[in-house]
């Protein structure tokens, strides 16, 4: 209780006494507080009570009367309880005549003592606060140590009946004394005089004594037993204090007679109501950890505990434990904990507490149950994903604190558990696919526990054994894999099903092992998977799981694959490289690596070892040998030194080699403590980070540096050192491309690289070699992703807007003089990472950086809209367009993302056209799409026109395919649309990096030249074409009538295989022609074809000539020999047939391997990279000289026959007809392919060009006109063949056989000339000559062939 003026210190006294009076007595005049209060509480009167004790006198009545004492010294109170306890009662009081007192005893029942600005009342042994106050939540737990919930002894608020404390609850105490008397029998007998008599005497002074007790109510002898005589007897009353109690005792030896011999000192009490014995829990469990708890309102800590049926105390040890404190200086409380408690621990327990002649005493029995779970023991689960469950209940349904779910077994498999409480039971329910269940026989077992925890600690388990087994058999390689670094290994993994959706490989920890790594084949009865690693890494050591999906059904094998650490060949550095070393000289070598294992190394120089020496830096360890050039026999010599590295599973692996020089000393002028020494004009190379180039601690310099000795110095010649950052970064990016999880690891690489790359921008624009690893990077890492999103494609443009800012546009220049290829191979990753891109969650994603920048868009279904993105670089003053109708983009795959990337000054590193001619002189732009595209594809680009005076603009693309896979322009499918003052449109209908080039020279497609060149071309095809057919078509119809003699028929079959040959060569150009101008998929097989038969035809035209000539040759020289018309047949088609194909057949087996068969803009010999053409130029000129001194030598014959030559008059007609058509056609062939050849050369005139188109276009013409019709014979066998025999006749008889002939006749001026040449006179009439002309090339896809 609390008062918050209250500042001193009260007590309540209770006051009993006998009063002879009548019941009405007024007692308010003799209660009455000691001192006055300073201050009365407020609304209150003086706590007053009084009560009436039932008493079975009439005559006199038992009074209670509470006294209020407050004293303003709180020191006051104890010499007031002092002097209290000393009284000895009954104390008589005054007598009147009304009424009798007699005080019977007096006590303190409450204290109250200030706290702070309160008063906190409690109360005093014995005592108690009423119960309807005493809540637990109203405890002054927070004062004097009281804790939550122990009994009412301490109390915050005033209670309703007065600020007092009340008498606890009746008590019956078992008591006995020792009577130092012989023990007689009679005192068992109950009805016997003398246990009747012991009985009155001892209860009358029982009575007399305890009736001071507070609260007693009666006292009953129970009984005697022997020792002496012990009388046992009960007194019900409230409990009394020891003091109180030994008073009463007092009492009772006054009052009993003397001759009963009580021993004062065998009192002795046991109360059992008294003590409060409580067990937790109420349901005890083995296991459980179990408090038995006594609590006494008695001030004492001699507190035991026993087992009734074991018969023992219980003492403290490993799972008892008694601990006894007394709260408040009131209560005692005694605790026995049982931990981990068995059956046999259960039973009845005692506690007792002893306190002078009171023994507290109470009893509790406590049963133990063993925890019971029921659940199916034994389970088959499929792995094919559906779910399972497990059970588990237990036997008694208890508020269980928890279930737990275990799992023992090589796999895990783990579920969710879910637990119904009221009805005790657990469910796990699994859910296993087969990436979990490893194909083995009979399955994998595993066991699962659910374990049963209750609140204090019991715990019941029950076990379930699990067989899981896969959907489809896996069968994987059996023997144990176990490789060294560097080495290769391969798994194979076989399924005896072969429906599946996906297969891949897993790690241990779930990672996917990137693609590249393994393959799958299907068959009918199964399917096989493997994993192929041909360099190995410490990455690899680990478990590998096979992983064969259907639908959500996985059936896995399982493999364990050892690694042992060893150097792979590129990770071994070794110094120097080369080395020069006086015959009498030493020098060290060493090999050092990046990691501190346990290897053997050894150095060999050809067949001997010797062991090398450790020497540990840092992170790098070197091995060193110090060699003796006295130890080889003889010098000069060359040697070659290796090292040697084995590790614990005896695999070794050898250093690059280091060459060794054993000079004469007099011939060496160049020393240094770190090069070494050298003979003027002597070159070495040496790795940058044991050369005196300056290198990061832990981070070595990479790259070569190559030494030259002038005079008495080394001069460096060549620097190609590459800084430490991005040398670390580049061995990273090696093992990066060796590691199974490449595609998770690049993020994280691809921002370091960014990081790294901005950092060590003066690097890099100094040191050629930093630029070239970079670019090495890139091209490295673009093989990795099969994906790239937004963040990782900004890291890549960030790095590659460093490399191509302007300040590194020197270093380039020097880059590309060493590898012509960087700046292709730096496109070339930019566009694989482009094809890669996947924009996470937007349709349109922007990069910009001053140097790059960078336009994607993804294409969602439904109707697309055109692709259309511009690039403004102000600092370059470029700028450019790129758009793709939405009518292209409708017929792209759904979801794929076209990315246009823009380069400002890639142009100016990109390798040009021709130097000095052709250069790119605007953005680089280069357009990808993520899937395939189907051709044609059209895309329109606009470029800034920034072309110098005279110079013609041309579309180009940049085709990696070129100059032996280095890359070049190339502007196949690719046109001018339109050229304004400041802008060049161009289409193309294919993909790439798309740029302008700037020719002086030559035509441009869509020009007015290229345009009339295209119109000659095709007219003249279509005549030429069309006068083969007719020439054949005569041939057939006049055969019979000019083919009498030998002579006339192998001319007549020279000219048909002359015409035939064309006319197949000029139908092969057309589909030359179309595949050129129209882009399909299978153009590359198809112009391959073409242009192989183009030029075997074109050949066979110009050996079907020869023929002609060598058998006009034959007849002339070789008179007398006279060979058979098969024999001589036989010779023309393998000359005419024969050495075509085989020219043909060597040209494409020596180019087309290398992909430079064909041009790279047209279908026709290649010219820039190989010279293929001249397989055709160099034979046709030979011929057409051939052909012109067989000319000469007829005409010469002809002209002064020897005597004897005389052939025959039609033999002569022939022949002449032969040496006219060779004299007309061979000229004209060879003019029609020197021009061609003219045209092929850069800088060639246009004139060239249209030249060469005409006489091309009109060879079919030539052969009809002169090969043919000019042939007399041909003529009359025409006239006669449709009856115009008259005619025929009339014009034989008016002409002779040369009439006709404009150029040989004798009578032509020509002919004249020739003969005065010759100084012959006279007339010979010659028949008229045949045509052989030969074309090889068509309009303007001719020139386009051919330049």
């Amino acid at each position: 209780m609390k008062s918050p003026r209250r500042t001193t210190l009260c007590c309540m006294i209770i006051v009993i006494y006998f009063s002879q009076a009548t019941p009405n007595l007024n007692l308010e005049s003799i209660v009455h507080p000691l001192i006055l209060r300073e201050h009365e509480l407020a609304g209150k009167e003086p706590l007053r009570q009084k009560r009436a004790v039932a008493s079975s006198r009439v005559a006199a009545e038992e009074y209670t009367v509470d006294v209020e004492i407050s004293f303003e010294n709180a020191s006051f109170l104890e010499p007031i309880k002092t002097y209290l306890n000393s009284l000895s009662f009954p104390i008589q009081g005054n007598s009147t005549d009304q009424a009798t007192t007699t005080i019977l005893s007096i006590e303190v029942t409450t204290v109250c003592r200030p706290t702070g600005n309160e008063i906190w009342c409690s109360c005093e042994t014995g005592y108690r606060w009423p119960q309807e106050r005493c809540l637990h939540n109203l405890t002054c737990q927070e004062h004097d140590g009281f804790p939550a919930g122990h009994r009412c002894s301490c109390l915050k608020g005033l209670p309703p009946k007065g600020p007092f404390c009340q008498l606890q609850g009746d008590v019956t105490l078992r008591m006995s004394v020792r009577l130092n008397v012989g023990f007689q029998q009679d005192l068992k007998n109950s009805s016997s005089a003398l246990y009747r008599s012991y009985k009155t005497d001892l209860e009358t002074a029982f009575w007399k004594g305890y009736s001071i007790l507070p609260g007693f109510k009666l006292v009953t002898v129970t009984g005697f037993r022997p020792g002496s005589v012990v009388v046992t007897y009960e007194v019900k009353t409230t409990t009394p204090s020891p003091e109180l109690m030994r008073k009463a005792n007092d009492q009772v030896m006054r009052n009993l007679n003397q001759t009963y011999k009580m021993d004062y000192n065998s009192f002795q009490v046991v109360t059992s109501n008294e003590t409060k014995f409580t067990i937790v829990p109420e349901i005890i469990f083995e296991g459980d950890t179990v408090t038995l708890m006594c609590e006494t309102e008695v001030l004492s800590s001699n507190v035991s505990w026993h087992h009734v049926e074991r018969h023992s105390d219980i003492q403290n040890n490993s799972r008892f434990s008694v601990y006894t404190f007394v709260l408040n200086n009131m209560t005692s409380i005694s605790r026995l904990t049982i931990y981990n408690i068995t059956q046999g621990d259960a039973g009845e327990y005692i506690c007792k507490l002893t306190l002078d002649i009171f023994e507290y005493e109470s009893r509790k029995k406590m049963d133990v149950t063993p925890i019971r779970i029921l659940a199916t023991e034994e389970m088959k689960v499929t792995c094919d994903n559906n779910p399972v469950s497990l059970n588990c209940c237990s036997e008694i349904n208890v508020n269980w604190s928890m279930v737990e779910w275990k799992q023992q077994g090589k796999i895990n498999i783990p579920g969710n558990p879910e637990t119904d409480t009221d009805s005790g039971c657990s469910r796990y329910t699994l859910k296993a696919d087969g990436r979990q269940c490893p194909s083995s026989l009979g399955g994998m077992r595993v066991t699962y526990v659910c374990e049963f925890i209750s609140e204090h600690g019991a715990r019941g388990s029950k076990s379930i054994e699990v067989t899981f087994t896969s959907v489809a058999n896996l069968t994987i390689t059996r023997d144990p894999i176990s490789v060294s670094e560097g080495q290769n290994f391969s798994i194979k993994c076989i399924s005896d099903v072969s429906n599946y959706d996906e297969v891949y490989w897993n790690t241990s920890a779930g990672i996917k092992i990137y693609p590249k790594f393994y393959t799958t084949k299907r068959y009918a009865d199964g399917a096989e998977s493997v994993l192929t690693v041909n360099t190995v890494t410490r990455e690899w050591n680990g478990t590998y799981h096979c992983i064969f999906r259907y639908k959500n059904s996985y059936s896995v094998a399982t493999k364990d694959v050892t690694v042992y650490p060893l150097p792979l060949e590129p990770n071994i550095m070794v110094d120097p490289l080369e080395a020069t070393i006086p015959c009498k000289g030493s020098h060290r070598f060493k090999c050092c690596i990046e990691e501190n294992e346990d290897y053997k190394v050894t150095f060999q120089m050809d067949s001997l070892s010797f062991l090398a020496e450790k020497e540990v830096n840092g992170k790098q360890v070197c091995y060193k040998y110090n060699f003796m050039a006295s130890s080889v026999s003889w010098c000069p010599k060359k040697l070659n030194i290796f090292c040697h590295f084995t590790n614990a599973a005896n695999n070794s692996v050898q250093s690059p080699s280091m060459k060794l020089n054993l000079v004469p000393g007099e011939n060496i002028m160049c020393q240094d403590p770190i090069i070494g020494v050298g003979e003027p004009g002597k070159v070495i190379q040496k790795l940058c980070q044991f050369s005196s180039v300056p290198s990061s601690p832990g981070s070595p310099t990479g790259g070569i540096i190559t030494y030259k000795c002038v005079g008495s110095q080394w001069k460096v010649k060549k620097n190609d050192c590459i800084s430490a950052p991005i040398n670390s970064l580049l061995q990273l990016a090696k093992a990066l491309i060796k590691s199974p999880y490449q595609d998770a690891k690049l993020p994280t690489y691809l921002k370091d690289l960014s990081v790294s790359t901005g950092k060590v921008k003066h690097e890099v624009s100094s040191f050629p070699g930093s630029l070239g690893a970079i670019i090495n990077i890139l091209d490295l890492l673009s093989t990795v992703p099969t994906q790239v999103n937004s963040e990782m494609m900004t890291h890549v443009l960030s790095t590659v807007n460093t490399i191509l800012s302007k300040p590194v546009l020197s270093t380039w220049k020097v880059v590309q003089q060493q590898q012509t290829n960087q700046s292709s191979q730096l496109l070339d990753s930019v566009e694989r990472f482009s094809r890669a891109l996947r924009p996470e969650d937007s349709t349109v994603l922007s990069i910009n950086q001053t140097n790059v920048q960078m336009r994607s868009m993804v294409i969602k279904p439904g109707h697309p809209k055109a692709y259309k993105q511009s690039f403004v670089f102000s600092d370059s003053d470029l700028w450019g367009n790129v758009a793709i109708e939405n009518c292209q983009l409708g017929n792209l795959q759904r979801d794929s993302s076209i990315v246009t990337v823009a380069f400002p000054t890639l142009k100016t590193i990109l390798a040009q056209d021709v130097p000095g001619k052709n250069f790119a002189n605007s953005l680089v732009m280069t357009t990808t799409v993520s899937h395939n595209i189907t051709l044609p594809f059209s895309i329109s680009m606009t470029f800034k026109n920034i072309n110098p005076s005279g110079a013609v603009p041309r579309c180009v693309f940049w085709n990696f395919d070129l100059a032996n896979h280095t890359g070049g322009w190339d502007s196949s499918g690719c046109y001018v649309n339109k050229v304004d003052e400041d802008s060049v449109s161009c289409v193309c209908d294919h993909l790439t990096s798309f740029s302008i080039l700037m020719s002086p020279d030559s035509p441009y497609p869509g020009s007015l030249l290229e345009i009339l060149l295209d119109i000659i071309s095709y007219i003249g095809l279509c005549f030429s074409i069309l006068s083969l057919a007719a020439c054949l078509v005569v041939e057939a119809v006049v055969w019979k009538s000019v083919t009498k003699n030998r002579t006339s028929y192998m001319r007549h079959i020279c000219i048909v295989n002359i015409a035939a040959s064309l006319l197949v060569a000029d139908s092969w150009f057309i589909v030359a022609a179309a595949i050129h101008n129209h882009y399909h998929p299978l153009n590359k097989t198809a112009c391959v074809a073409a242009t192989f038969f183009i030029h075997f035809f074109y050949l066979s035209v110009f050996f079907w000539m020869l023929t002609l000539g060598l058998m006009l040759f034959y007849r002339l020289v070789f008179i007398l020999h006279d060979a058979s018309k098969s024999i001589q047949k036989t010779i023309a088609f393998s000359l005419g047939y024969g050495c075509p194909l085989v020219i043909s057949v060597i040209t494409v087996g020596a180019t087309q391997p290398q992909e430079v068969y064909t041009r790279k803009n047209a279908c026709w010999l290649n010219w820039e990279d190989t010279k293929a053409l001249l397989a055709f130029v160099i034979p046709a000129l030979i011929i057409v000289v051939v052909n012109m001194t067989i000319m000469i030598v007829v005409i010469s014959k002809i002209l002064r026959p020897s005597i004897g030559d005389k052939p025959s008059k039609q033999e002569k007609s022939s022949l002449f007809q032969i040496s006219k058509s060779i004299g007309v056609l061979t000229p004209l062939l060879g003019l029609t392919w020197g021009f061609g050849l003219a045209t092929v050369f850069q800088g060639s005139n246009a004139v060239f060009h249209i030249i060469f188109t005409l006489l091309n276009a009109f060879q079919g013409l030539f052969i009809l006109l002169f090969g043919c019709l000019w042939d007399q014979k041909v003529q009359e066998a025409l006239l006669k063949k449709f009856s115009l025999s008259r005619w025929s006749s009339q014009h034989s008889k008016s002409t002779s056989l040369g009439s006709s002939t404009p150029v040989f006749s004798m009578s032509s001026p020509i002919s004249r000339r020739f003969n005065n040449l010759f100084g012959k006179t006279g007339t010979y009439n010659v028949s008229t000559p045949e045509t052989t002309s030969s074309s090889l090339e068509n309009t303007s896809s001719a020139y386009s062939l051919l330049n």
